[in-house]
């Protein structure tokens, strides 16, 4: 699966154990009703987010992971992660040879 949008947030790496660390992105979904999601990168995945920033527009690939829980009271709940593994800019402007003939040309 696949999210696009524009990056409201990177927050920065947590390291939640000795064996466990995240990063999470806030994205703003594009479409008729844009919503903001959080999506987590883990383990190795976490400098994937290097390098992007807030106002960028980018496609993440994603996995959904959930898993259940039984509270002490006895009621079962389900946690649900969006769980990002590649994440690619598309504010990236196409290089063309167009660009470099205009500057030879120039007379100065």
């Amino acid at each position: 699966m696949q999210v696009k949008g524009t990056i409201k947030r990177v927050n920065a790496e947590q390291q939640v154990s000795d064996k466990f660390k995240k990063r999470t992105v806030h994205v703003e979904t594009e479409g008729e009703y844009p919503q903001t999601i959080e999506v987590q990168f883990t383990q190795d995945k976490t400098s994937l987010l290097d390098g992007f920033a807030a106002g960028q527009l980018v496609t993440i690939d994603i996995n959904l992971r959930g898993r259940e829980w039984t509270g002490n009271d006895g009621v079962l709940k389900v946690f649900n992660t969006i769980e990002g593994w590649r994440i690619s800019s598309d504010n990236e402007a196409p290089q063309s040879s167009e660009s470099e003939e205009i500057i030879d040309d120039l007379p100065f």
